[in-house]
C-alpha cells in the first residue's frame, strides 16, 4: 500500500494489499478499496463506498457522492464497483436513496470518460462505456457491453440493453432494446448495433437472424403485439432474438424506443 504525504484517508476506510493513493486525495471512513487500484490524484472518495480491484480512478473524480435527489436526507446508502475498471477525469457515481433500494451497482471493466455520470440507483453491466460527457439518470439499467455516446443523456428509469450503442447527443427517454443502435434528440431506433456485434464475435448467421428478426418486429403491418408474438414464434429457437422479445415484455413501465422510418 502507498499513500501520499498530501493525501487524507481517514480512520475506517479500509484499502487492501497493492492500493495506491496518489497527491491530495480523499477517502472517507467508510470506504473499502480492493486490491491494487490506484487512486491517481485529487480523487475524492466518500460515503459507504466499496471500489473493487485493479481499478484505475484518474484526477478530480468524485465516488460515492451523496445522490442528486431532494428526498435524499443523509441516509447510510451504497455505491458499489466492480474490478478493473478505467474512470477517467472528473468522472462521478453517486450513492442510492433509500426508495431506490439503497445501492447504486457499477459493473467490472468499464470505461468511464472524461466527466461522465452514473446516477443513484443505477444498475451498470460489465464492459460498459460511457463516452466523454455520457449523463445517467437515476435508477437507469444498463445492460453489459453498452455504449453510451458522448454528450447523451439518458433519462431516469429507462433501461438500456445489452450490446446496445447510443449515439453522440442522443437524449434517451425510451427503453432501448438489446443490440439497438438508438440516436436522436428525442433518441429513436435507428436499427441494430452491427459494428458492435461483428467486433464482440457474434456469428453471421447470428446476426443475420437478428436483422430478420428486427424487420418482422418493427413491419409495418398488424399490431405491435402481434408481431412481436409472431417474432417470438418464428425465432423462438434463437437465444438473442428472444433475450429482445423477453425485454420487451419484462417492464412496460416506459414507452420503447422505436424506429423513426420505415423499416
Amino acid at each position: 500500500m502507498t499513500i501520499h504525504p498530501t493525501a487524507l484517508v481517514e480512520r475506517g476506510a479500509e484499502l487492501a494489499d497493492g492500493v495506491e493513493v496518489g497527491p491530495f486525495c480523499v477517502i472517507g471512513p467508510k470506504v473499502r478499496i480492493g486490491a491494487d487500484t490506484k487512486v491517481r490524484s485529487h480523487v475524492v472518495i466518500e460515503g459507504s463506498t466499496e471500489i473493487g480491484a485493479r481499478n484505475d480512478i484518474h484526477a478530480f473524480a468524485v465516488l460515492g457522492g451523496p445522490p442528486q435527489h431532494t428526498a435524499y436526507k443523509g441516509e447510510d446508502t451504497r455505491l458499489v464497483v466492480g474490478d478493473d475498471n478505467l474512470i477517467r477525469e472528473h468522472a462521478t457515481m453517486n450513492l442510492g436513496t433509500v426508495h431506490g433500494g439503497g445501492v447504486t451497482k457499477v459493473g467490472s471493466r468499464g470505461l468511464y470518460m472524461i466527466e461522465s455520470h452514473v446516477g443513484h440507483d443505477c444498475t451498470v453491466g460489465d464492459n460498459v462505456i460511457l463516452t466523454k460527457q455520457a449523463t445517467l439518470g437515476g435508477h437507469c439499467q444498463i445492460g453489459e457491453f453498452a455504449i453510451v455516446g458522448g454528450l447523451a443523456a439518458v433519462h431516469q428509469f429507462t433501461r438500456v440493453g445489452r450490446h446496445s450503442m447510443i449515439g453522440g447527443l442522443a437524449a434517451v427517454v425510451k427503453d432501448v432494446i438489446p443490440y439497438g443502435s438508438v440516436w436522436g434528440n428525442h433518441a429513436h431506433l435507428e436499427g441494430l448495433n452491427l459494428v458492435g456485434l461483428k467486433r464482440r464475435g457474434f456469428s453471421r448467421e447470428t446476426i443475420t437472424t437478428l436483422r430478420a428478426a428486427y424487420r418482422l418486429l418493427f413491419a409495418d403491418e398488424g399490431t405491435f403485439q402481434e408481431r412481436l408474438a409472431d417474432t417470438a414464434e418464428t425465432y423462438a429457437d434463437s437465444p438473442e432474438v428472444m433475450e429482445i422479445i423477453d425485454f420487451i415484455r419484462a417492464d412496460a413501465s416506459r414507452p420503447l424506443c422505436l424506429p423513426e422510418r420505415e423499416v
